[in-house]
């Protein structure tokens, strides 16, 4: 059974002024986001800024988001590193303050070997119970997740049950179903392939669109999954400008400052992230204003 379908929000770690988390600010887009229809929250990813948390940080977080979900959708948390010993820990620690699955993105910087990557899933699978998620976005880690290796893992491992896949290539993600015979459950990494993905059998999405638009991010994988087809691809092309202003910057810069116009105050990004660029920043303001998000 899959982790959720439809539409998890990969959440941007709000800051204070003194650039602390701000966690009364992440409890209300929790609230929001659950609310109008966002079926998961993935914790402490790339878009969260785990890369710039300690580890104390990084676990306090996941357990302050369990807490404010209290169990009414799944919690994934991102336990990913380059340090296998260190994703290790980040697992088991996310498993004790209760997520129910977890997210790990392939080891970052090492560039890895096929064989390398086999080794470091099934070891931190091996330390955890609860579900595990590979997160293959070659674009950050400068290594792709080969299908066949996917496929070995996902029949060699009883707990690594699905793959967020963010490499844009749809020839990748169909030889991807193809080889795991059914054992697999792909969520989409890219908001623009939200539908493609989910006709070849995808699951859904885990997504930064969510943030803005949480009930239609919601109904894109919902009308497919209904045989809504029309529909589901209808949202999926007049989202197309917005998502693509969501990313004329480095992720979550963007999105962060999408948020602050709608009226959250999620604060500034730590370094090495700056703010946005005033020109690009003007076109996500209209296009929010074209989506009819941003009065």
């Amino acid at each position: 059974m899959a982790i959720f379908t439809g539409a998890g929000v990969a959440l941007i770690t709000p800051m204070n002024a003194d650039g602390s988390i701000n966690y009364a600010e992440m409890e209300k887009i929790v609230n929001d986001q659950i609310n109008n229809g966002t079926d998961a929250i993935i914790i402490c990813g790339t878009t969260g800024e785990a890369s710039t948390m300690t580890h104390e940080e990084h676990v306090e977080t996941i357990k302050q988001c369990v807490s404010m979900v209290n169990k009414r959708v799944p919690v994934i948390a991102g336990t990913g590193s380059n340090c296998t010993e260190t994703a290790v820990y980040l697992s088991k620690e996310a498993e004790k303050v209760g997520a129910d699955g977890l997210l790990v993105v392939s080891p970052y910087y090492n560039k890895a070997t096929q064989n390398g990557l086999k080794k470091h899933f099934s070891t931190v699978a091996g330390a955890v119970d609860i579900p595990v998620v590979l997160y293959n976005i070659q674009g950050r880690t400068g290594v792709n997740i080969q299908p066949q290796t996917i496929a070995d893992l996902v029949k060699g491992v009883d707990n690594i049950v699905a793959v967020k896949e963010a490499s844009g290539n749809l020839s990748q993600v169909a030889d991807i179903i193809c080889r795991c015979e059914g054992m697999v459950d792909v969520y989409s990494g890219n908001d623009d392939q939200i539908v493609p993905i989910c006709s070849l059998g995808g699951k859904g999405v885990i997504s930064v669109l969510s943030h803005v638009a949480p009930q239609d991010t919601h109904n894109m994988v919902q009308y497919y999954m209904e045989g809504k087809v029309k529909e589901a691809a209808d949202l999926q092309i007049k989202y197309i400008p917005l998502i693509k202003a969501l990313f004329s910057e480095v992720n979550p810069i963007p999105v962060k400052a999408a948020m602050n116009m709608i009226g959250y105050n999620t604060g500034s990004l730590r370094l090495p992230l700056t703010e946005m660029e005033d020109a690009n920043k003007a076109v996500l303001k209209e296009e929010l204003k074209k989506a009819g998000i941003l009065k």
